[in-house]
């Protein structure tokens, strides 16, 4: 996982929920293969959408927490947040462009 996607618990407000821009959360596990499956389509849109939105990976053994407040119960599961608000929402894994329609409809909406 590239690390600089990383976010945890204590930077969740800031960096999510405070975003000024839309923001796509993986919540994965290393142990999970659907999520390393998705893995390098979620890094790469980091990049493309580099400017108009973000993109972070929470790791659900070590963030618990937020699996918990978002009500995650499978991984892979990403979140799209705007405003603070979840917008978007897909479980499982996904073509990589699926995942940027989901950005997309963020973005333009």
């Amino acid at each position: 996982m590239a690390s600089d996607l990383a976010v945890t618990t204590a930077e969740f407000d800031t960096k999510v929920l405070q975003s000024d821009v839309p923001v796509l959360v993986d919540f994965w596990a290393e142990w999970c293969g659907p999520c390393k499956a998705i893995g390098p389509s979620v890094e790469a849109l980091a990049s493309e959408y580099a400017g108009r939105a973000k993109v972070y990976k929470v790791d659900v053994d070590s963030e618990n927490e937020l699996a918990v407040r978002y009500g995650v119960v499978s991984i892979p599961t990403l979140l799209v947040f705007k405003k603070g608000q979840v917008v978007d929402q897909m479980v499982g894994a996904a073509p990589k462009e699926q995942i940027a329609a989901m950005l997309d409809r963020a973005i333009g909406g």
